[in-house]
């Protein structure tokens, strides 16, 4: 089912394929928001010159200048607006690349609308969040002996070194940011997913199991259950 939202939330869509740039356009107006569409990164950053923009949906191969020029610009000039990045191509460098630069998310084409559109709903569920004055605004965080860069998608413990999945950096963040207090997990499952329900929950566990696992190397840190409520990670260091 697509999101019941009004028509106030503003898309910028860069997309030079016009079928697809029209075809995301009508999906998008559908679930509710108003759409932008623009075809290259010269006339999206007119676009975002006069309009108020909440989240831009960029394809990557783009004339004159690619997606990742057009993010590094929007990075520079409207730090606030989350962008996701959308592409024919699967390759790893690019998906990096483009999380370095910020991205909020990264989807392949052909991709499922409905995905899609849940992946948007989350991004600016989290995006509001993070506004919010209980929401820090730094982005790295220091747990126990640990070292968490949420931007960098990493996890630091002395010598050693991992990088984070997309899921495993989200729940981490929203667990850090909640530090010592309890973060119900059905609200949980709807910021991280964009939607509650039964199957998304039993992955969010999933995640919350991984995560125990990267930092069980310092037993002062925690991820506790609490009992028909949610979770809370605990720093005892």
């Amino acid at each position: 089912m697509r999101p019941n939202i009004t028509l106030e939330l503003r898309v910028l869509l860069v997309e030079d394929d016009p079928n697809l740039g029209f075809l995301l356009q009508d999906v998008l107006h559908d679930a509710g928001y108003l759409v932008s569409l623009c075809q290259e990164g010269g006339a999206a950053l007119l676009e975002l010159s006069k309009s108020h923009i909440d989240i831009c949906l960029l394809d990557i191969m783009l004339p004159t200048m690619d997606g990742f020029a057009l993010a590094k610009k929007i990075r520079s000039s409207h730090p606030d607006i989350p962008f996701l990045f959308m592409t024919a191509r699967s390759l790893k460098e690019d998906t990096l690349r483009g999380y370095a630069l910020g991205a909020a998310d990264y989807v392949t084409k052909p991709f499922d609308e409905e995905i899609l559109l849940c992946k948007i709903k989350a991004i600016l569920n989290r995006s509001n969040s993070e506004g919010e004055a209980s929401v820090p605004t730094e982005r790295i965080f220091t747990i126990g002996s640990y070292r968490f860069n949420y931007e960098a998608h990493s996890l630091h413990q002395g010598n050693n070194y991992l990088r984070l999945t997309e899921k495993e950096n989200e729940v981490l963040y929203l667990l850090c940011s909640n530090i010592n207090k309890v973060v119900r997990r059905d609200d949980a499952v709807e910021r991280i997913y964009g939607k509650r329900d039964y199957f998304l929950g039993r992955s969010f566990d999933v995640f919350i199991s991984k995560l125990r696992k990267h930092l069980r190397a310092d037993p002062s840190i925690k991820i506790e259950n609490v009992y028909r409520v949610g979770f809370i990670l605990t720093d005892g260091g």
